[in-house]
């Protein structure tokens, strides 16, 4: 439910002979503050800080070692990667598209990365091209749902099948795992002088980089005009397929950056690597508030929804919680993820259907 939905009650009546007694009114500012209390307290932000107290609650008193520097240190390793790519899938959904594809472009990331070291490449040069690598898949997924129109879902479904085709093509069933230690070393030490994983550091930083972009920025706000209404965003001048053919090559270089490190924290690279990561992703983004519709959303909710994910994750796995039994867990924040939030919005996409015979679609 929108904040604006709201109405405010009118409180006690002031005392006789006040200006507010004449009108029978609230005054205007003690009005605004209330309002400002209603918004804050729905706010779906609020809940997640509430979320992540009772889960930090939880895993302290499940086991003493939850909250120590080494068990912060491997939750932000073992969910770096799923972290950094929750970044560009946010823009994305805002926008109103989706990118199934993403953790199929880590995983071919990963495959060629391993390919080129066994053919001789330096490691700089083939990050480098990799990265390269993965703006081009980005590009092609952008370019296939704005320049041909296809849907964005049946798009990515699509490329995530074909990029995970061509990881088995580059390197079939050698595993590679002779990289430099100097490289490998990031999936066994602390960034310097913190508790904090390369890929925690890693998705901070990206995590100021977009948040600035999405709140402050005039393409940011570009991306929640297209997200609620895509004609009327291009009325408004809105370049509406540049910046999603820009987000997607944006998501592909994200992906790319996530299967480098992916590779080096595990000191292997195969052909499989991230499969089944996607469904993280998006459960992690939508559980941080953002639309599945598209055009709402906050970064902060993101973030917050990051380490409400990994922490219960890594809480349920100290509870001796079968690791092959958390899907169960990913499956229940996306449902729930999809329709709390969304709820709302649901309910007047039926009402505004009702009698036509058909559930709504999302635009």
């Amino acid at each position: 439910m929108q904040p604006d939905a709201f109405t405010v009650s009118r409180g006690p009546e002031p005392p006789t002979g006040s200006p507010q007694a004449e009108n029978g009114s609230l005054p205007t500012e003690q009005v605004r503050s209330v309002i400002e209390l209603v918004r804050l307290l729905v706010r779906w932000e609020t809940a997640l800080v509430i979320a992540l107290a009772a889960t930090i609650a939880f895993g302290v008193g499940v086991s003493s070692q939850f909250l120590t520097g080494s068990n912060i240190f491997n939750i932000g390793l073992a969910n770096g990667e799923v972290a950094i790519m929750t970044l560009p899938m946010t823009l994305i959904i805002i926008a109103g598209e989706i990118d199934l594809s993403i953790a199929s472009t880590l995983g071919l990331s990963s495959s060629l990365l391993g390919y080129l070291w066994l053919h001789g490449w330096p490691m700089p040069a083939i990050i480098v091209f990799v990265l390269f690598i993965g703006v081009v898949l980005g590009a092609v997924n952008g370019l296939l749902v704005t320049r041909l129109g296809l849907p964005s879902l049946a798009v990515t479904i699509g490329t995530m099948t074909l990029y995970a085709g061509m990881a088995e093509i580059v390197l079939g069933s050698t595993i590679v795992s002779n990289f430099p230690a100097r490289y490998t070393n990031i999936g066994v030490n602390p960034f310097p002088h913190t508790v904090l994983s390369y890929s925690a550091v890693a998705f901070l930083v990206l995590a100021v980089i977009f948040g600035a972009v999405m709140h402050a920025t005039p393409f940011g706000r570009s991306l929640f005009a297209i997200g609620w209404n895509k004609e009327a965003a291009q009325y408004a001048g809105i370049r509406v397929k540049r910046v999603k053919t820009i987000l997607y090559m944006v998501s592909g270089l994200i992906g790319a950056l996530a299967g480098v490190l992916y590779t080096f924290r595990l000191s292997t690279a195969e052909f499989d690597n991230g499969s089944g990561l996607v469904l993280s992703v998006i459960a992690v983004v939508l559980m941080g508030g953002v639309s599945i519709f598209g055009g709402k959303g906050t970064l902060f909710g993101v973030f917050l929804a990051v380490i409400v994910f990994c922490s219960l994750q890594n809480a349920l796995l100290l509870t001796n919680f079968p690791e092959d039994a958390t899907g169960i867990v990913t499956g229940g924040l996306l449902l729930g993820s999809v329709l709390l939030p969304n709820g709302g919005d649901l309910i007047r996409r039926v009402r505004a259907h009702k009698g036509r015979g058909r559930f709504p679609s999302a635009p």
